[in-house]
C-alpha cells in the first residue's frame, strides 16, 4: 500500500496500516498501539490518531496542557476515563473534549476487550504539559522537549 499523502483514506486502507507501539515516557503501563491517520493526509497543525489500548493499559499519564486542546471519541470497547476527580465508564460513541487548560485526564482499559478511540489535538510549537500526580511538567519549545519535577522549581513570587 502507498504511504503517499492524500486527502482520503478508506477504512480498509487504514485497517491495513501497521500500528506503532508507543510507551509513555512517565508511565510503564501507558502502552498505545497507534495509527497516525492525520499525518497520512498531510495535516500539520493537528494530530489525529487511531489508538488501541489493550487490557490493563493506560492511554498516558494523568495530565493537562496549557496550550494544546485535545479530544477523544471512543470507537469500540469500554474504558475508564479519569477527568479531574471523576472516574467515568466510557464506551463506543462517547466523546470527551479538553480545553487548554482543562482538568487533568487519562484513560484506562480494565476490560477484557481492546479499547479503540480516535484522539486529536493541536500541535502548538510551545506547550507545558502538567502531570499533577507525579508532580512533573513537560516543556515543549522549539522542537525540543524537557521536563522538570515540581520540587526542583523555584517560585519567583
Amino acid at each position: 500500500m502507498s504511504k503517499e499523502r492524500k486527502p482520503h483514506w478508506s477504512a480498509e486502507e487504514i485497517a491495513a496500516l501497521p500500528e506503532r507501539k508507543h510507551q509513555h515516557q512517565f508511565n510503564d503501563k501507558a502502552i498505545r498501539h497507534t495509527r497516525s491517520i492525520g499525518d497520512l493526509t498531510g495535516l500539520s497543525r493537528i494530530g489525529i490518531h487511531l489508538i488501541r489500548l489493550e487490557t490493563g493499559s493506560d492511554s498516558t499519564t494523568f495530565h493537562y496542557h496549557d496550550a494544546d486542546e485535545e479530544f477523544i471519541y471512543v470507537v469500540s470497547g469500554r474504558g475508564i476515563a479519569e477527568i479531574g476527580e471523576e472516574r467515568i465508564e466510557v464506551g463506543a460513541g462517547d466523546f470527551m473534549g479538553f480545553t487548554a487548560p482543562s482538568p487533568a485526564h487519562n484513560l484506562h482499559n480494565p476490560y477484557p476487550e481492546d479499547l479503540v478511540y480516535l484522539v486529536g489535538g493541536e500541535r502548538n510549537a510551545s506547550d507545558l504539559v502538567h502531570y499533577p500526580r507525579i508532580r512533573r511538567t513537560l516543556i515543549k519549545s522549539n522542537g525540543k522537549r524537557s521536563w522538570v519535577d515540581w520540587d526542583d522549581v523555584t517560585d519567583l513570587n
